[in-house]
């Protein structure tokens, strides 16, 4: 007579052994589309720099931002009106793209951005993600941009 006791706990250990290789299988892959779809995101993340910097100086109607990119492929964004710079960072190795405030206070950290996969409804796509949430890209470089020059990253009330 068998004890079912056994037989539960042997069911959840073979359980247990395919979900990990599951897991570990899913991680595999999202690796893999990090690393090929990386230059796109990177690609992707300076493009919306350098268009926000380009729609903030068509308001101001001056040259307030200037976007230049370094012989390595990063670039730098120096604002004129407080002789302040941001300087973003790529390293594909790592799969990281590094923000450098110039004008945070010192206690203030770098915006590290991580480039992940994914799976999505279509297949596999990679993004950028911060402290575990999915960055809005578009609010990031708003409130990078605020702060460069000078404004804080929110707007008043």
């Amino acid at each position: 007579m068998r004890d079912e006791t056994t037989k539960q706990a042997a069911q959840d250990f073979l359980a247990a052994k395919l979900a990990e290789e599951g897991q570990k299988h899913e991680d595999k892959l999202n690796k893999e589309i990090a690393v090929s779809r990386s230059p796109h995101v990177w690609k992707n993340f300076r493009d919306a720099v350098f268009a926000q910097c380009s729609e903030w100086n068509a308001v101001t109607q001056e040259q307030t931002l200037t976007c230049t990119e370094t012989p390595v492929g990063d670039f730098r964004v120096r604002c004129s009106a407080t002789a302040k710079q941001m300087t973003v960072y790529y390293d594909s190795k790592k799969l990281l793209i590094t923000v450098r405030n110039g004008a945070r206070l010192e206690v203030e950290r770098d915006a590290i951005l991580h480039i992940e996969g994914y799976s999505s409804g279509s297949g596999r796509d990679a993004h950028l993600v911060r402290n575990n949430e999915t960055v809005n890209i578009a609010s990031l470089i708003l409130g990078e941009l605020r702060l460069l020059a000078g404004m804080g990253r929110q707007k008043a009330p």
